[in-house]
């Protein structure tokens, strides 16, 4: 059995495991197929606001797409639930990833 598929058997067993919810998400964005990444973050950060990793890699997911509006929200939400969290690198890596944002 494959890395997604093990993933999406745990999520059956356990919807709400976030790491298998973050693997998942990031198995699918390093085949390429980012639309399903973007909605495993999505899903993820319903469950667990407060998953600071899962706001840097969907944001980038939603650069990848195009989608940079998108992904200036994400950035902005976790820099507040990095700072929430009192995380000062996941704060400045999301600062960084704003900036660099075209406007």
């Amino acid at each position: 059995m494959d890395r997604i598929e093990t993933l999406k058997s745990m999520l059956r067993e356990d919807p709400r495991n976030n790491l298998a919810r973050y693997g998942l998400a990031m198995e699918y964005l390093k085949a390429g197929t980012l639309e399903e990444a973007a909605g495993e973050f999505r899903a993820l950060l319903e469950i667990n606001e407060n998953y600071v990793a899962a706001y840097f890699h969907g944001g980038q997911t939603l650069e990848k797409m195009g989608r940079v509006d998108e992904a200036r929200e994400w950035y902005l939400r976790g820099i507040e639930a990095s700072t929430r969290a009192g995380d000062g690198h996941a704060r400045s890596e999301l600062q960084a990833a704003l900036e660099m944002l075209p406007e």
